[in-house]
């Protein structure tokens, strides 16, 4: 039986001598198994890294050796089916209007930040944006819809509501005198719609969506979407195979998925070097249930797994409701993630206008991703912006000294992001 499997390929650059053997200018290392490249004469110049190439075949599985034997193939996976990491709690109403800033504005000192996110370039994969509401007004974004309907055109219309709430988070605008967004100076972003109403998706989708944010200049990449495991196996069955087989099938399936993710960060992180530095931020998932039984922790979901990633876990309000102190760990939010944001009764867009109110690490998820794009730009003020210095800033200034004592520090990784200050 023939499937579909995503390919990302990443070919030799010839160098501008052309005579001899052609010289490889992968980003990527070799596959393991691969056969081996030609390597560079001593003292030629080094190419420039080659772009990658992805794409899908269908084929069986029979023919995969072939395939991954091919010297220019860094990663295959089968396409996998995704879904949204749906917030634990959401209100349709329009929140309650206030003035200043939002709870999770303030826990990560965005309203006290010298910086905007100006001259960062936020690429947000979800479900789209509703691109009228007013927390978007005058600014640039390019949209582009890689759902099963969309077929990779332009696009990228919110009918979840989701991927607007992310949005607002990161980058919107005050609406009714309520600041909602982390880094409002942000003002190109990229929407990647790779959700659709339902919430479900695919991984050729998402490796598609990552590609193209990166090649498009995203310093910084929001995805709060997770692996459909469950409903691969399903599938899987549906098709004919028994159970046992049908997991085994799936957890193989899984694994290829987590190497093409981290193959794909691989390039993210390197086809723009030090110029144009990319991270990938993902959500850490919603399936723990420590109100439940406090044992019931689950560990973080992937994509966000994957080397190169990273993970974010959500916190909520403690006792005396204030954003600098006693904060504690949301009861859904996976443990094991690298850093937290605020993730419990969020105020953002609310597709169609106004504002709506959710809860779970999608919510978190955007807070990091805005508190990334204000160390872009406070980077680029000091001539200092690399991966290296991003990275670093991102986690390095993440405390715990917000939350409260007895928290795990498993729950809640590095700890709070911080914004840049004077």
């Amino acid at each position: 039986m023939k499937e579909r499997f995503i390919v990302l390929r990443q070919g030799n650059v010839a160098p501008s001598d052309t005579s001899g053997p052609a010289e490889t200018g992968s980003v990527l290392p070799p596959r393991a198994g691969a056969r081996p490249e030609t390597r560079p004469r001593p003292g030629a110049a080094r190419p420039a890294p080659a772009r990658a190439q992805l794409g899908v075949e269908t084929l069986d599985r029979r023919d995969l050796a072939d395939l991954l034997g091919e010297r220019d193939v860094r990663a295959v996976a089968p396409s996998m089916p995704m879904r949204l990491i749906s917030p634990v709690k959401r209100s349709s109403r329009p929140a309650a209007q206030a003035s200043g800033s939002t709870w999770g504005v303030q826990a990560v000192k965005a309203d006290t930040s010298p910086v905007t996110g100006k001259g960062a370039v936020v690429a947000v994969l979800d479900t789209g944006i509703d691109k009228d509401h007013p927390a978007f007004a005058g600014m640039t974004l390019v949209r582009r819809d890689f759902t099963p309907e969309g077929e990779d055109v332009e696009g990228g219309v919110d009918d979840e509501g989701h991927g607007t709430h992310c949005a607002g988070t990161i980058f919107g605008r005050d609406v009714g005198g309520q600041r909602i967004g982390v880094a409002r100076g942000v003002e190109k972003a990229l929407i990647g719609k790779v959700l659709g109403k339902d919430g479900g998706g695919s991984s050729e989708g998402i490796a598609r969506a990552l590609t193209w944010a990166t090649e498009h200049g995203a310093h910084v990449i929001s995805m709060s979407l997770g692996m459909d495991f469950p409903g691969l196996v399903a599938r899987l069955i549906k098709g004919g195979l028994p159970a046992e087989l049908a997991t085994s099938r799936a957890l193989v399936d899984y694994r290829a998925n987590l190497e093409l993710f981290a193959a794909l960060a691989r390039y993210a992180r390197s086809l723009g070097g030090d110029e144009v530095p990319t991270l990938l931020i993902a959500a850490a998932g919603n399936e723990s249930r420590r109100n439940q039984n406090p044992d019931w922790e689950v560990s973080v979901a992937p994509p966000a797994t994957a080397e190169g990633f990273t993970s974010v876990a959500a916190v909520g309000l403690g006792q005396g409701g204030t954003p600098d102190a006693n904060l504690t760990v949301a009861p859904f939010s996976n443990t094991g993630a690298v850093v937290s944001g605020p993730g419990v009764d969020i105020v953002s867009a609310k597709m169609g206008g106004g504002l709506a109110t959710m809860s779970g690490t999608s919510m978190a998820t955007p807070h990091v991703a805005g508190v990334a794009a204000l160390w872009v730009e406070a980077l680029k003020k000091d001539n200092d912006l690399t991966r290296s210095t991003l990275e670093t800033a991102l986690r390095g200034r993440a405390t715990r000294t917000p939350l409260i004592r007895t928290v795990d520090k498993l729950d809640v990784g590095l700890g709070l992001v911080q914004s840049p200050q004077a």
